[in-house]
C-alpha cells in the first residue's frame, strides 16, 4: 500500500519503535554523557514507547482502527510512562503530532505531517526550561526543517525520509555543539534515539523496512599531541538527583511550579496539560522538589534516582535495623517502642534525602526501612540506592501508611534470615488496609460528590468513599467499609484533633457489630488526620 500515515499504521509504527528501541537501547545507552553520564537514555526511550504501545494495547478491539483515539491514546501512554529527560521529550512529540494529526479527517498528507512535526518540535521546546543546543532537541528542530522545505507538492514518503535524513544529518552536528560531546567522542544519546524513532517512521510508510536500524558507533575522544587522553565519561557537573514525577494540577499552578523547580537545579522539563503533568528535573534537593509539587497540586508514581556515580560513604558498623519515617511525635514514640529508629520530618513535608541516606548509613549492614507515605516512598528508595553502593543491604518496604509500618515492624524478627526477615514485614503490610479521616479545607469534587470546607471525608487507601458532617458517624461508616472484606484486628490511632471520645465510641460500636474483631487504640498525635485506621 505504502505512503499512508493512517491508525494501523500508527500502530505499526508504535510497536516497531519499541522493537528497535529494543535492540538499539545498549548502544545508545553507551552514548549518554549528557546531562549526566548515568548511561540510561536508551533504556529511558524503550521504556517510553513501551508505555505507549500498552496504551495502544488497551483499546478496544474490533471495527476500524480510529486514527484520533489511536493518536490520542499514543501520546496518553507516552506521557504516563515516560522516563528520564529524553523519555519525557519524546512524549512531547508524540503529543503535537497527535495534536495536529488525531482531529484530521484522513490519513495526512506530505503538508499535514510536516506541519505536525513542526509542532511538536515547538512543544518540546517549549516544555524543556533552558532549552541546550546539541540534544534532541536540536536534532528534531532540524527534521522538522527538512522535513517542510520538502513538504510541498510531495507526498508522505519524500517527507518522512526528509525527516529522517535531516535528523541524521544534525545528529552528526551535535558533537561539535557541546563541549562534554566532543570530549567523548560521541553524538547525543537522546537525539540518537530520535533519529531511530524517525527512521522507523518513515519505513513505515514508504514499506521499506531496513534489516536494522543504526546508531552511531562511540568514537574515540579527539586528542592534541602530546595532550592526555580525555575522559570517557566526565564526572558529574550539576545535582545529585533525577526527580520525576506525575502531577494532577490545574494549568495555572505550573508556571509557578516551573519557577519554584528551575531555581532547585537543573534539566527541567515539565510537559502535558489540561490538568496531568509530567515533571521531570535533576537537583540537590529532592524532598523540595517534591514538595513544589505537593504545592502546586497532587502528585505521584513519584521516582528518585541518584544520579552521583562519584565517592559515597560506608556503611559504620554492622548490625540489622528497622527505619520507620513518621510525622507525629506519638506515632514515633509507638515506632521507637518496637524497636525502630524513627526518622522524623515536619507535618506536610517529606525529610531530606540525605538525612534519610544518613541514618541508614548510620543503622547498620542490613536495614529495612519504612517509609509510610506514598510520597516518601520514592525518597526512600533513592536514598537506599545510595546506601547499597557502601555495601550494606537495604530494603524498602513499601508501606503507604503509618499502619502500614507499624504491621510490619509487628512480624519484624531480628533473628531470621534479612531476605526472610523482610518478605514477612512486606506481606503483613501488604495484608493491612488503611483508611483516614480529614477534614475539607476547601470545595473539591471527590468520587462520591462535592465536598465544601468543613465536611469530613472517610478515604480508604487514598479514595474518598463516604462524606458527612459528623465525625464519628463518618468513621463508624469508614470502619464498616473497611471490614466488608474480612478482618481479625483493627488499629485506630487518634490524631491531634480527635475528639476525646472518639476511639471509646468506635470500640463500643465494634464490639457490638463486630465482636470478634481485636481492636488496638493508640495515640499518634497526628496533625492532619483526626484519625487514622488499619485493618488486618
Amino acid at each position: 500500500m505504502g505512503e499512508v500515515l493512517d491508525g494501523v499504521a500508527v500502530l505499526r509504527w508504535c510497536r516497531l519503535t519499541a522493537e528497535a528501541l529494543g535492540r538499539a537501547r545498549a548502544e545508545i545507552d553507551a552514548l549518554n554523557v549528557f546531562p549526566v553520564p548515568d548511561g540510561d537514555t536508551g533504556t529511558n526511550l524503550y521504556l517510553t514507547v513501551i508505555a505507549a504501545a500498552d496504551a495502544l494495547d488497551e483499546l478496544p478491539a474490533g471495527g476500524p482502527p480510529d486514527a484520533a483515539r489511536i493518536w490520542r491514546a499514543l501520546a496518553q501512554g507516552a506521557l504516563l510512562g515516560a522516563r528520564g529527560n529524553s523519555g519525557v521529550i519524546l512524549s512531547q512529540v508524540f503529543r503535537g503530532l497527535a495534536d495536529v494529526l488525531g482531529p484530521l479527517e484522513g490519513p495526512p498528507d506530505g503538508t499535514a505531517f510536516a506541519g505536525a512535526l513542526a509542532h511538536a518540535s515547538g512543544l518540546a521546546r517549549e516544555a524543556v526550561e533552558r532549552p541546550v543546543e546539541g540534544t534532541i532537541l536540536s536534532v528534531l528542530a532540524a527534521a522538522a526543517a527538512a522535513c517542510g522545505a520538502e513538504s510541498s507538492g510531495t507526498g508522505l514518503a519524500v517527507v518522512t525520509r526528509a525527516a529522517a535524513a535531516g535528523a541524521r544529518q544534525a545528529l552528526g552536528r551535535t558533537t561539535g555543539q557541546l563541549d562534554v560531546l566532543a570530549r567523548s567522542g560521541v553524538v547525543d544519546a537522546g537525539a540518537a534515539g530520535l533519529c531511530v524513532v524517525l527512521d522507523v517512521l518513515a519505513a513505515v510508510v514508504t514499506e521499506e523496512y531496513p534489516e536494522r536500524y543504526e546508531v552511531p558507533p562511540r568514537a574515540a575522544p579527539p586528542r592534541t599531541a602530546g595532550a592526555p587522553p580525555a575522559e570517557e565519561h566526565p564526572g558529574p557537573q550539576g545535582p545529585g538527583y533525577e526527580v520525576m514525577y506525575l502531577l494532577d494540577a490545574p494549568d495555572e499552578a505550573v508556571h509557578v511550579l516551573r519557577e519554584r523547580l528551575d531555581g532547585l537545579g537543573d534539566s527541567l522539563v515539565v510537559v502535558g496539560g489540561d490538568g496531568l503533568w509530567n515533571v521531570h528535573v535533576h537537583v540537590d534537593d529532592a524532598g523540595a522538589a517534591i514538595e513544589a509539587g505537593m504545592a502546586a497540586g497532587r502528585p505521584h508514581r513519584i521516582r528518585v534516582t541518584y544520579l552521583d556515580a562519584g565517592d559515597r560513604p560506608h556503611a559504620p558498623h554492622t548490625g540489622r535495623a528497622v527505619i520507620a519515617v513518621t510525622a507525629a511525635g506519638g506515632l514515633a514514640a509507638l515506632f521507637e517502642e518496637c524497636g525502630a529508629r524513627v526518622v522524623r520530618r515536619e507535618s506536610g513535608t517529606v525529610p531530606p534525602l540525605a538525612v534519610l541516606a544518613d541514618a541508614i548509613l548510620a543503622a547498620g549492614d542490613e536495614v529495612a526501612v519504612l517509609p509510610n507515605e506514598p510520597e516518601v516512598l520514592a525518597l526512600a528508595e533513592a536514598a537506599a540506592e545510595r546506601a547499597r553502593d557502601s555495601g550494606a543491604r537495604i530494603a524498602v518496604v513499601p508501606t503507604k501508611a503509618s499502619v502500614q509500618g507499624m504491621a510490619a515492624l509487628a512480624v519484624h524478627d531480628p533473628l531470621r534470615r534479612f531476605g526472610e526477615d523482610v518478605i514477612e514485614m512486606t506481606r503483613a503490610a501488604g495484608a493491612t488496609r488503611f483508611g483516614h479521616l480529614e477534614v475539607a479545607e476547601q470545595e473539591a469534587v471527590t468520587s462520591v460528590g462535592l465536598c465544601r470546607p468543613g465536611d469530613v471525608l472517610g478515604l480508604i487507601e487514598g479514595d474518598v468513599v463516604t462524606i458527612g458532617a459528623d465525625i464519628a458517624e463518618v468513621a463508624r461508616h469508614l470502619v464498616n467499609r473497611m471490614l466488608s472484606g474480612g478482618g481479625e484486628l483493627v488499629t485506630l490511632i487518634a490524631g491531634v484533633h480527635a475528639p476525646p471520645a472518639l476511639t471509646g465510641a468506635l470500640e463500643d460500636h465494634l464490639r457490638g457489630d463486630h465482636p470478634d474483631v481485636e481492636v488496638g487504640v493508640y495515640d499518634g498525635g497526628q496533625e492532619r488526620y483526626p484519625l487514622l485506621i488499619g485493618v488486618e
